[in-house]
């Protein structure tokens, strides 16, 4: 009598052995948490009691409400607890995303991404449904990346939204979607784009080994991120492009690059990168061809200037003067009669001074910051060339590399360019221009040295075909720059 006893109430389905959630092991969890909510509803006309718990402020009551609490309450279910259990997932209750668990920890952690559970203590199990509040930043103009030409949108801190960013720009099934969670404690979502066809699938299968090899306690900013994906990590250049812009970003997947997006952060990761990409920006594709190989033209010539006048004004001026004209000469001479300082310390002092004026204007709010940059660069630098502190030909020098340096569009790429400067004009003050060649060479040979998942630094300037460097320097017409992939090739 017994053994049919059992028989007729054993499981029917691994799914209906009773697990270890419970309701106390859940508030366990999350004691000392004052948005943990948890209230007892009867389920429909049975006499079953779920209880029902979620996080205040995660989760958008209205929604919680209409469809997971009226549908409950009113469910026409009957029978076991396994099959009330049954009825809900199969539709009882309006959610369209549904996830049975057994275990408290999985009953938690989708308490922590927005979702409202259901548990039933008799049965040991739980139903967590996504009903995530919608609260956030909506999608505006894009801030950092200015733009003339191009689409008015940028990433937010929502990655869904991020997500429906891209998919707008590439309305194609081959745009790929792979997503993990990244970050012991943070627990953050993480998606890696790519076009299938256009991206390598040894570069994709790359990036997702990493992403899952990532063993840290949470995803708080890019660095988190970047840095452990970069194939050299101590590098000072940038081994992966930033973009806020949902349309460089598609561009970019079109390009063969994979991209990569990350829960509550409005920017993404594009990989590889490479230095000519980083000094290209979205309109270029939106204007004349010799329009815009003008424009990139003079961001090289930026780019050089920048990284190498104050270095090129301390060996000229220190070590050889016969190179700067005569009458040039006679103007920095005199201005520099009653100057008490050198030209090595003026220079390293005003490129000291430039750097802290700039950190000030950044981290201070708006309106005080614009002031601070007023004062510094009007009234603190005419005080000081009329007080005979420092000469203007270093003002000059400082302002023209500074100003250079703007013009990147990549604002890792000029930090990186800002601590070479200063590399570079302490090599011109030990040996001249022998000394500032010396670092340049050394400059030019670590980054065709550098390679970011397997490709180039300087691609395609080192492609080693006809014309590399000449799609570098300029912008072809776009009905020139579709040609075959070349078979085997590194490129991304």
């Amino acid at each position: 009598m017994f053994d049919i006893w059992k028989k007729f109430t054993a499981p029917s389905s691994p799914e209906e052995t009773p697990g270890t959630a419970s309701t106390a092991g859940v508030a366990a969890l999350f004691a000392g948490c004052a948005d943990f909510t948890q209230r007892a509803v009867r389920v429909g006309r049975t006499r079953l009691t779920a209880q029902v718990c979620w996080l205040d402020g995660l989760v958008s009551s209205p929604e919680a409400a209409e469809d997971v609490l009226r549908p409950l309450s009113r469910l026409d279910a009957r029978g076991t607890v396994w099959q009330v259990l049954n009825a809900i997932q199969a539709g009882g209750v309006y959610c369209p995303s549904v996830r049975r668990h057994r275990d408290d920890a999985a009953l938690a952690q989708d308490l922590a991404q927005g979702c409202v559970a259901v548990i039933f203590d008799e049965a040991g199990t739980g139903l967590s449904f996504e009903a995530r509040a919608t609260a956030g930043r909506s999608v505006s103009a894009p801030s950092v990346e200015k733009t003339i030409l191009g689409a008015k949108d940028a990433f937010v801190e929502t990655l869904r939204v991020n997500t429906c960013l891209v998919r707008r720009h590439l309305r194609d099934p081959a745009l790929k979607l792979w997503q993990t969670t990244v970050g012991r404690r943070s627990r953050t979502a993480v998606s890696v784009f790519y076009l299938a066809g256009a991206a390598r699938e040894d570069l994709v299968n790359q990036v997702k080994a990493r992403l899952e090899a990532l063993d840290i306690d949470g995803v708080t900013a890019l660095g988190d991120l970047e840095q452990y994906l970069a194939d050299r990590p101590r590098g000072v250049f940038p081994q992966a492009l930033h973009t806020e812009r949902p349309d460089r970003f598609a561009r970019s997947l079109l390009q063969g690059r994979v991209g990569i997006l990350a829960d509550g952060l409005p920017v993404g990761i594009l990989l590889p990168g490479t230095l000519p990409e980083m000094l290209h920006v979205p309109e270029d594709r939106a204007r004349h061809a010799l329009v815009a190989s003008g424009l990139v033209l003079l961001r090289w010539v930026s780019l050089f200037l920048s990284l190498a006048l104050p270095a090129l004004f301390v060996a000229v001026a220190m070590f050889h003067p016969e190179m700067i004209p005569y009458r040039l000469l006679q103007s920095i001479i005199r201005s520099k009669q009653e100057v008490p300082f050198g030209t090595a310390a003026e220079i390293l002092g005003m490129l000291a001074a430039f750097e802290l004026l700039q950190e000030a204007g950044i981290r201070l709010p708006d309106p005080v910051g614009q002031t601070v940059s007023i004062i510094g660069a009007l009234i603190v630098g005419q005080s000081a060339v009329e007080a005979r502190v420092i000469s203007p030909i270093a003002v000059i020098v400082v302002a023209l590399a500074g100003i250079a340096g703007y013009t990147q569009p990549s604002q890792e790429l000029g930090a990186a360019i800002r601590l070479w400067r200063f590399l570079l004009a302490l090599c011109s003050l030990a040996l001249g221009l022998y000394g500032m060649m010396a670092g340049l060479m050394l400059l030019l040979w670590r980054l065709c040295d550098m390679e970011s998942l397997g490709v180039a630094y300087m691609y395609p300037a080192c492609d080693g075909e006809r014309g590399s460097l000449l799609r570098v320097l300029f912008r072809p017409p776009l009905r020139l720059e579709k040609k075959p992939r070349r078979k085997g090739g590194r490129n991304p």
